[in-house]
């Protein structure tokens, strides 16, 4: 069929279609067409032409992550759900809202907080959308405490490759029929369908909050040897996690692996400042005594340490392990000559690292860091992002051990790879 007549199909739907432009380019790929959707029947809509004509179809919200995962195999519609930005119920008594996909979660957070309550995720991407967090799993400082968008999430609506409607969970937090289907979708990079609206269970926001910082300025003697930053932190992090002071976060940034490191912890909730003097006093031996309570986070906080020209790894491992992986990110930088910038949660077992350099320095760095993580302490590296020449010489995902699970699950949800092709694990 023409595209004169493919767009004319899609304009039948009455949804608003445009023609794609530069911006609209998913990982370097460009679509040819732009749909907006006000509704999940309007997603539907839009999805049943494109069975019907065979169009593979891209979902976006916010845009801040179109350059994260795989190119798709093929795009021919980008359904933007920057209209579907509506907060249709906030029931503040049960502490649950739903949200269109299409809200940003600062959006969100503004709303929330006009009832005293807040949804307690920390998304280190501004701009990012609830279908956005949903759909490539990111999460912030607070997933220590209160877990991923997968934990707080009670509900969801997502429309199918085939236009199908489905709907799961419920409005209260003890209805959790087909919970397990909004736990699928989460970290699906829209591979199985396209997330219309969430159903999340909120917190009180905390009556107070603050934050311990202690910076490792240089390397510190110990009788015959001299620590690094990293020895510094084998010591540090565990006698802030297993504390009884209840950390909502412990955070560090270490923006270059030769040079300064500096940890933060939050404390929230009743009687924090006192908490974090507590916390402060706990951390001045181990980091040299250069702990300090502020009421405000450091700049750095809940941002990832990279800027789009970068390559991004996500490295994930088991909390007691991550400590000890922070010495094998320094060999293979020193072994590669690449450059990371290492940020995140050593509480939660996961680190964001930026990487700069030539695209045989970031393979080499990436691929020593895979095999420790991998090989010795059951960990994952995840390639989010990397420019188009560094990107072809990366294994993006790393071993995948779920993988046939995973490609039977796409098999049944879109057998005729309709729906973000190629983006997620294995080329689904």
């Amino acid at each position: 069929m023409a595209a004169r007549d493919v767009r004319d199909a899609l304009e039948e739907t009455g949804v608003a279609v445009r023609a794609a432009g530069d911006g609209d380019e998913v990982a370097g790929v460009r679509p040819r067409w732009v749909a907006l959707p006000e509704s999940a029947e309007e997603i539907a809509a839009v999805m049943r032409v494109c069975a019907a004509h065979d169009l593979a179809a891209v979902a976006t919200g916010g845009g801040t992550k179109l350059h994260w995962g795989a190119p798709p195999a093929r795009c021919d519609v980008l359904v933007d759900l920057c209209c579907m930005n509506r907060v249709p119920e906030h029931a503040a008594g049960d502490l649950v809202v739903r949200a269109q996909a299409g809200v940003t979660v600062e959006a969100l957070a503004r709303t929330l907080a006009e009832g005293g309550q807040e949804l307690a995720l920390d998304v280190p991407v501004p701009g990012t959308t609830v279908g956005g967090l949903l759909a490539t799993g990111i999460a912030g400082p607070r997933r220590f405490r209160h877990g991923t968008a997968r934990d707080l999430l009670i509900g969801v609506t997502v429309v199918l490759a085939n236009g199908t409607i489905a709907k799961s969970g419920g409005k209260v937090v003890k209805n959790v029929a087909g919970y397990d289907l909004g736990k699928l979708f989460t970290g699906s990079y829209g591979t199985l369908g396209i997330i219309a609206d969430a159903t999340f269970r909120l917190h009180p926001l905390p009556a107070a909050r603050a934050w311990v910082t202690a910076t490792v300025e240089r390397p510190v003697t110990e009788t015959e040897r001299v620590m690094s930053a990293a020895d510094v932190l084998l010591t540090a992090v565990p006698a802030v996690t297993e504390s009884p002071l209840e950390p909502s976060a412990v955070e560090i940034d270490w923006p270059d692996v030769d040079g300064p490191c500096t940890l933060a912890v939050l404390v929230e909730g009743a009687a924090a400042a006192e908490r974090a003097k507590t916390l402060c006093e706990l951390l001045g031996e181990p980091m040299g005594g250069t702990a300090e309570v502020t009421e405000e986070p450091p700049p750095w906080w809940n941002r990832l340490p990279s800027s789009d020209d970068d390559t991004l790894l996500e490295l994930r491992i088991g909390v007691s392990c991550l400590p000890h992986m922070l010495p094998a990110l320094r060999e293979a930088a020193h072994t590669s000559g690449a450059r990371p910038a290492i940020r995140g949660s050593l509480a939660a077992g996961t680190l964001h690292i930026g990487l700069r350099g030539l695209p045989n320095e970031i393979a080499g760095f990436a691929g020593l860091v895979r095999d420790d993580a991998e090989g010795m302490f059951d960990g994952r590296v995840v390639v989010l992002a990397a420019p188009q020449e560094a990107a072809r010489r990366l294994d993006r995902w790393g071993r995948v051990g779920a993988l046939p699970l995973m490609r039977r699950v796409k098999e049944r949800f879109d057998p005729d790879r309709r729906l973000s092709p190629g983006r997620f694990v294995g080329g689904i």
